[in-house]
């Protein structure tokens, strides 16, 4: 995550700020094995974030479980416990992988918003 926002590939070109508080943000990037006694906090912290919100999952691990899939402690993806939008393969993703990733993202909250436009228009 940290190689996608240096200097090479620079994700303040796009319109993308780390924040570190969730109420400042827009998108949760979960990325890592995400364990049973973890998921609450996880929520905890989707639930503190304004509307419109949107979750990125990143990497096999918070996808599907990845390696630890199997494990008694581990989530089998994140999505069992919040919403996701878009999901970023790879074990680990590339900084290429995740500017994509945010780049679709930013095209379906255009996408949701140009259909919130129409939808206010002709109604």
């Amino acid at each position: 995550m940290m190689h996608a926002a240096a200097a090479r590939y620079d994700m303040d070109r796009f319109g993308i700020l780390f924040r570190a508080s969730p109420r400042q943000s827009d998108v949760m990037i979960v990325a890592g094995t995400l364990t049973n006694k973890m998921a609450p906090a996880l929520r905890k912290v989707y639930d503190q974030m304004p509307e419109p919100r949107y979750v990125l999952s990143m990497g096999s691990c918070a996808n599907g479980g990845g390696y630890y899939h199997y494990s008694y402690s581990v989530v089998r993806g994140c999505d069992r416990i919040v919403p996701v939008d878009i999901y970023v393969p790879g074990c680990p993703p590339t900084a290429e992988a995740l500017i994509y990733g945010l780049l679709q993202l930013q095209k379906k909250i255009n996408r949701e918003r140009n259909a919130y436009n129409w939808f206010q228009r002709h109604i």
